[in-house]
């Protein structure tokens, strides 16, 4: 009997594909769109480019479920997502601090919630279109998340949270490929979709403008107040604490010798902090919320930290180590590290952990 598997179809051409792959294989496909944000109740949400969950995303995901003969829901998880993915989002802005609302939604929605509604529909499986690899280390009877083969496409850094757990029934199967591998299966499987754009915006802000939308939920984030070096001499003035982020550097409407760049937003004082390049530098940092994707690391291993999602990895430490945070100290000092940030531990192209960024610590 074939095995029955829940896959994430969001009407691209990725989670399009993975279905067709695995019809080929001989699962037994369902597949589901997750209605997260607000689709055809928003009469802005039609004509949005590029999003998840819009009726247009929907139309798409039905017609390469009816082309492949799978059967295809709508399941809603507006709820559950609102409050994992969009009060956090918020309220971690309201704190001056930078979240990854995308990686949150991995580890909350599609990789949980989802992940219990395959074990109510009796699916063993879940699959999604992510670009990154599963394997099975038979030695230790283990599963190993590493990088997707397209090193521009990877997003191994955005399920970073995945435990042994969730790996254990998760298939990827176009992490082994290049993107232009999959538009051009796309093309053979006769997919409307087949070209269709990437999308590139969180699918809940409207027009990619941050600020706005966290404005309008909390509007003493835009009320004004004083940008101040690091002396805490005034220099200017903001236009609202969610107008800006740690590292920014444009946008800041003040006349300096040199550049100047945000080094602290605090939210006691409503104060926006400035300073030059070098005020950004950081030894490393606190984590909190770890998870591991096997066996938690050892003090003072060796790893490779990776801080944004399509950023560069740096040569760090583990110090301290607990069942859920870490320190980690840098090789060489860097900068603009903000709170609020996902960090993720890989060793080679492994990933062996994550967590978000809570502390960070300056140069002695």
């Amino acid at each position: 009997m074939s095995k029955r598997v829940l896959c994430a179809m969001s009407g691209g051409v990725d989670s399009s594909v993975v279905a067709a792959l695995l019809v080929q294989q001989g699962y037994e496909v369902i597949g589901v769109t997750m209605k997260l944000w607000k689709g055809e109740d928003d009469p802005f949400a039609a004509h949005r480019f590029g999003g998840c969950c819009t009726i247009g995303a929907v139309e798409d995901a039905r017609r390469v479920a009816d082309q492949l003969g799978i059967p295809y829901y709508v399941m809603n998880l507006q709820r559950e997502f609102e409050a994992a993915v969009v009060d956090d989002f918020v309220s971690e802005y309201a704190k001056g601090r930078t979240p990854n609302p995308c990686a949150r939604c991995n580890e909350f929605i599609k990789f949980h919630t989802f992940l219990e509604r395959a074990t109510e529909l009796d699916c063993e499986f879940i699959a999604t279109g992510h670009y990154a690899q599963i394997e099975r280390d038979a030695d230790k009877s283990t599963f190993v998340l590493k990088r997707g083969l397209d090193q521009k496409k990877d997003q191994s850094y955005v399920l970073g949270m995945l435990t042994q757990d969730e790996l254990a029934r998760v298939l990827l199967p176009i992490g082994g490929m290049e993107k232009t591998e999959t538009r051009r299966l796309a093309e053979e499987f006769g997919f409307c979709v087949a070209k269709k754009p990437d999308s590139q915006e969180i699918c809940f802000v409207e027009d990619g403008d941050y600020a706005k939308f966290v404005e309008d939920r909390v509007p003493e984030l835009a009320v004004a107040g004083p940008i101040l070096d690091q002396d805490g001499e005034q220099l200017g003035e903001h236009k609202g604490l969610a107008h800006y982020t740690v590292g920014q550097r444009k946008g800041l409407g003040i006349a300096a010798a040199t550049p100047l760049f945000v080094t602290k937003i605090d939210t006691e004082k409503g104060a926006v902090i400035v300073g030059q390049r070098e005020a950004l530098r950081c030894n490393g940092f606190r984590v909190t919320k770890a998870k591991w994707t096997a066996e938690k690391l050892e003090p003072n291993t060796p790893v490779l930290a990776q801080t944004r999602a399509h950023g560069s990895v740096t040569a760090a430490k583990v110090l301290e180590v607990d069942d859920d945070s870490f320190t980690l100290r840098f090789d060489e000092p860097q900068l603009g590290i903000a709170p609020g940030q996902m960090c993720v531990l890989y060793q080679g192209d492994e990933v062996r952990g994550a967590g978000t960024i809570d502390v960070t610590i300056v140069p002695d």
